[in-house]
């Protein structure tokens, strides 16, 4: 049985990218796609996002408009990275549909009742969310529904680092956009039973895909899903002046559809959320002892999680090249 997902987005380069896999693969079935600000402000985002479902062949798939700001923290974007309209400035022909009229976490919050519904009676549909963005949708909706855990599978997470970051030396994007919403996600989980992936930046930027796949994908032409796919390829690659460009946000879906292509360790994770230069880091635990830990002050991280460390990437290059480029469904 397919599974069921939705995913929260900032389209976004690489969460089209992830969109075109999850609208297109059979093994995937994608219940709503809900929208946040972040590497674009949100009605930006909302606009790509029908775009590219529009472009996968999937209007049947609910939009919703969801936080236009962080928590706490004034809005920010990544537009230096993924073009003025978010999307790669292709020209790409526009979407003319429009988004639920409900706001992103009442559609989260009815697809999960839903779920938990459907569970309650004996069958096992629970929701694999796949949040790419900050995660200000999710700690909303967690922590004003936290009913809705019984129809959650897991929770597949874009953001965040065991090793390096890309937002500052310490921090990955998606959570230094909102700790404070990270922090509140983490914590929730932990608090509601919901298990945890993160797909970080340490595994996110090995898949890639080189110029001469996204020149076959754009030569399918149509204005369809191959060459929407080959242009956001291509876009990347010429942005940072190289012969080929990570998948990104796709990856995390990759994992959801074939777990086995990445190593994860099960660690204790936490938010940094006071310091002057590693605001919005994720501490990740990977001390090699499980001894007294009396001589810590700050005590284990409530919330163990599964951290990838590791991917094949030629096994996920090929499993986003051929979804976008069959056409998947």
């Amino acid at each position: 049985m397919a599974i069921p997902v939705v995913l929260d987005v900032d389209t976004g380069v690489d969460d089209a990218c992830a969109l075109l896999l999850a609208a297109l693969h059979p093994g995937l079935d994608l219940r709503a796609v809900t929208c946040v600000g972040g590497n674009a402000p949100v009605d930006d985002v909302v606009a790509n996002t029908l775009t590219v479902l529009d472009a996968a062949g999937r209007p049947d798939v609910v939009v919703a408009r969801g936080a236009d700001r962080p928590l706490l923290e004034e809005a920010v974007d990544a537009r230096h990275v993924h073009g003025a309209d978010g999307m790669g400035d292709l020209d790409w022909p526009r979407s003319t549909r429009s988004p639920d009229p409900r706001h992103a976490v009442e559609v989260l919050r009815d697809v999960l009742r839903a779920a938990a519904a459907e569970v309650a009676h004996g069958a096992d549909t629970r929701v694999t969310l796949v949040p790419l963005a900050p995660l200000t949708n999710i700690a909303l909706l967690l922590r004003t529904y936290p009913d809705v855990a019984p129809g959650i599978r897991e929770v597949v997470f874009m953001g965040g680092a065991a090793h390096v970051g890309n937002a500052t030396a310490s921090a990955e994007f998606n959570v230094f956009h909102d700790p404070e919403a990270a922090a509140v996600v983490l914590d929730a989980c932990a608090d509601l039973g919901i298990p945890v992936t993160m797909y970080g930046l340490d595994v996110f930027y090995e898949p890639r895909v080189g110029l001469p796949e996204a020149d076959r994908l754009v030569a399918a032409g149509g204005r369809g899903a191959a060459e929407l796919a080959g242009r956001l390829v291509r876009f990347q690659a010429e942005r940072f002046g190289s012969d080929s460009a990570t998948i990104g946000d796709a990856g995390a879906v990759c994992a959801v559809l074939d777990p086995a292509g990445v190593q994860r360790e099960k660690l204790p994770v936490r938010v940094e959320l006071a310091g002057t230069w590693s605001r919005g880091r994720t501490i990740v635990d990977r001390r090699d002892w499980t001894g007294d830990l009396s001589h810590d002050p700050h005590g284990q991280a409530p919330a163990t999680i599964d951290v990838c460390l590791e991917v094949d990437a030629d096994r996920y290059t090929r499993l986003w090249l051929e979804t976008v480029e069959g056409g998947g469904r």
